[in-house]
């Protein structure tokens, strides 16, 4: 054993060994501080320590089988003892050895004075490294009740003006109008919005006359860091809009990298129409959405080259067509394309026209190629904006991308902190990962934000169930608002407790009453029922419908049992998804 330990000793191998280790160490170390902070998928740190973990017995056979010399790499057994240099290379690796312990010293010093307030998850890395604000929705000061689309209208343009700015973090719309009508005060909203300053005001409108009140508020000393109101004429509207935008920046002492933004002016008329017709357009209904179309072709009657209002009434088109059924599907996804490229046309540069267009291409397309490329195109053009986030969040789980959907995810839930919408497509996110206990705390989260919300029970109920508290998942199952995705859990969840009777009552009741339209939950049901022809058979009926449930199909930990079925990749292949 001594004389092994000698030879192990003289090859330099204990001393390669240690060498490796050292700097393997510091390597993992490294990676694992500075790839969070750039943004690189998770599974890129796990990969640097498998591959250093397979390089350690290759070092070590390579120093005990190979000795460098003058001449160059000898094998071991051909070096005379008497020529051998395997001291002086021995000396060399002692030097390496403190050298990279002095390296890691100072690594683990910086790390402790500097990086570690920064490892933080991407939400708090946005928080600490940009000032942070929320516009809140401007008070209608007009004698006409109805002029309140007006109000909230322009306090959404500056804020979208302000989302603009890489340097600052702005709490998206839905998020900021959230507190609206209720009486709170601004440091209670603006904790729970997650932001240090706060911007509000008001708007009086008299037929051509606007007089517009604004003021910055720093949070934490309570302190108007700036003040004014505007008496123009509407007309200047769209100069107010940017005065305020450039008061904002300046007073948070921003300095901008790229251009100031500037609002897209169009005639006065034309803008009041598109404000009240994005108003009725927000409000998600069927009877708003017909509203919305008319009043955005009135405006665009006036105004043909005003691409917003031509973005907002293909997203009208399209939503209308693919969510509340107002128009036939093909027709109104083909009108809002020809809506959206005359955006294009207008204005190349319009980030939420190329992000409308990316909608089109993956929920009636299936084009997921060309949708990601447009996400890229609106993200750099608008990368403020939340609605760009969590569609490329979507379209990154679609394609099995989860890391990247995740990481998306967390962004755009720390811009819209109090959303349900962000909180569940970040929880679907984790679920689909299997990441369930991070999954059940955000969905949870969802569910206060909105008890009665679409598909969170759902999603929970799943979850629940992967986490062998089958009792917990039929209630969360009984809660889901959507009949549709309430007869699917029940009739899964049932099937795992093996109460048949009430799995196959469930499914016949869904069948029975949404087989047109909800073929994708069908097959979710066969499928975790083990039935993987009837599976199958559901899916090429939702494949039929362009039911939009199949996107999710990829990732779906419910079919995980038909990966291995001959019949799977042709139906990947058929929708352009990866495997």
């Amino acid at each position: 054993m001594a004389s092994v330990w000698g030879e192990l000793k003289r090859r330099n191998v204990v001393r390669v060994a240690i060498a490796y280790a050292v700097v393997a160490w510091l390597s993992i170390e490294v990676s694992a501080t500075t790839f969070p902070m750039l943004k690189l998928p998770e599974w890129a740190a796990t990969f640097v320590t498998v591959l250093l973990i397979i390089g350690f017995p290759v070092a070590v056979i390579f120093a005990w089988a190979y000795e460098f010399t003058p001449e160059g790499l000898k094998k071991e057994e051909d070096v005379d003892r008497s020529e051998s240099i395997m001291h002086v290379t021995g000396r060399k690796l002692d030097f390496v050895i403190i050298g990279v312990l002095v390296i890691a010293v100072g690594f683990l010093l910086v790390d402790k004075l500097y990086l570690s307030e920064g490892d933080t998850a991407p939400d708090e890395i946005i928080a600490t490294e940009r000032k942070s604000i929320a516009v809140l929705p401007f008070v209608n000061m007009s004698d006409d009740a109805n002029n309140e689309y007006f109000s909230d209208g322009i306090s959404e343009e500056i804020l979208n003006l302000l989302a603009q700015v890489p340097e600052m973090r702005v709490t998206s719309r839905s998020s900021a109008f959230s507190f609206k009508g209720q009486n709170l005060d601004v440091p209670t909203m603006a904790a729970r919005l997650n932001v240090t300053h706060v911007l509000e005001g008001s708007v009086r409108k008299s037929g051509n006359q606007l007089r517009i009140t604004a003021q910055l508020i720093e949070v934490e000393a309570d302190t108007h860091l700036w003040s004014e109101t505007f008496d123009r004429e509407l007309k200047n509207v769209f100069a107010i809009q940017d005065e305020i935008a450039a008061a904002v920046v300046d007073a948070l002492k921003i300095t901008l990298l790229g251009e100031e933004p500037r609002s897209t002016e169009t005639n006065p008329e034309a803008y009041a129409l598109y404000l009240q017709g994005r108003h009725f357009s927000n409000q998600g209904t069927a009877e708003s959405h017909k509203q919305a179309e008319t009043l955005l072709k009135q405006a665009l009657a006036i105004d043909p080259g005003f691409a917003p209002a031509w973005t907002n009434l293909g997203n009208v088109y399209r939503f209308g067509a693919n969510a509340l059924g107002v128009r036939p599907f093909d027709e109104g996804n083909e009108l809002a394309r020809d809506a959206i490229e005359k955006a294009l046309a207008i204005d190349p540069h319009y980030g939420p026209a190329y992000a409308a267009l990316a909608m089109i291409e993956i929920e009636y397309d299936w084009d997921f190629t060309a949708a990601l490329q447009h996400l890229q195109q609106a993200r750099a053009l608008d990368s403020g904006d939340v609605a760009i986030l969590r569609s490329t969040a979507d379209l990154n789980r679609y394609l099995g991308r989860l890391d990247e959907a995740i990481d998306l995810n967390r962004q755009a839930v720390a811009l819209d902190p109090v959303s349900y919408a962000g909180h569940l497509s970040l929880g679907a996110s984790y679920y689909v990962a299997r990441r369930l206990d991070e999954a059940a705390e955000i969905l949870r989260l969802a569910i206060s934000l909105n008890p009665g919300g679409n598909f969170s029970h759902y999603f929970l109920g799943n979850v629940l169930l992967r986490q062998g508290d089958a009792p917990s998942a039929l209630a969360a199952m009984e809660q889901e608002t959507s009949d549709g995705l309430r007869l699917t859990g029940i009739a899964i969840v049932q099937h795992a407790l093996g109460d048949a009777e009430a799995s196959d009552a469930a499914l016949k009741q869904l069948i029975e009453k949404y087989a047109a339209f909800a073929a994708y939950q069908v097959a979710e049901a066969f499928a975790f029922r083990g039935e993987i022809d009837h599976a199958f058979d559901w899916l090429e009926q939702a494949y039929d419908n362009r039911d939009s449930g199949l996107l999710s199909v990829l990732a779906d930990p419910t079919f995980a049992n038909l990966h291995d079925d001959p019949r799977w990749e042709p139906l990947l292949d058929k929708m352009g998804l990866p495997h």
